[in-house]
């Protein structure tokens, strides 16, 4: 807690989670987006206590975001265009696959690949600033890379 998105690193999918913590999480998302009346692109960042179970909703992006920009990159799904199709009225199930081009763009995104991001800092832009991450944005871009599995993606 206490560090902007944009200053972590990320991993996809989750190395950590077990199976009932991913559908725990994934359950509450869902719930939370059906309550808020979302429709297209959202995203909610948790913090979870694996030893209890507990869990807080950190923030709720109802909106294209970079968390977005990186989901969209690691999985291959056009969040954006599919976002803005909803927008428009098209109904999900109807929304043509692109990169099928023959199915729905109707379905959930599975990795057989594992994604990281790192973000890049330029420290001399910012001679004045402190050098330690808390929750503002310092980072000046990212790096990703994908691979068969955590360390390839992590050691590219």
């Amino acid at each position: 807690l206490g560090i902007h998105t944009g200053e972590s690193i990320v991993v996809a999918p989750s190395q950590t989670l077990t199976n009932a913590e991913y559908n725990m999480l994934r359950t509450t998302a869902l719930k939370v987006i059906r309550h808020l009346g979302v429709v297209g692109e959202c995203n909610i960042q948790y913090a979870l206590n694996p030893l209890s179970q507990q869990y807080y909703i950190i923030e709720v992006n109802a909106r294209l975001s970079r968390s977005s920009a990186l989901a969209s990159k690691a999985t291959g799904y056009p969040l954006a265009y599919v976002a803005a199709k909803l927008a428009l009225g098209h109904p999900l199930p109807l929304l043509k696959n692109s990169v099928t081009g023959s199915t729905t763009a109707c379905f959930e995104p599975s990795l057989d690949y594992c994604v990281v991001k790192i973000p890049r800092w330029d420290l001399r832009k910012f001679s004045r600033v402190s050098t330690k991450i808390g929750s503002s944005m310092k980072s000046i871009g990212e790096v990703m890379a994908i691979g068969r599995n955590f360390e390839e993606a992590f050691q590219k």
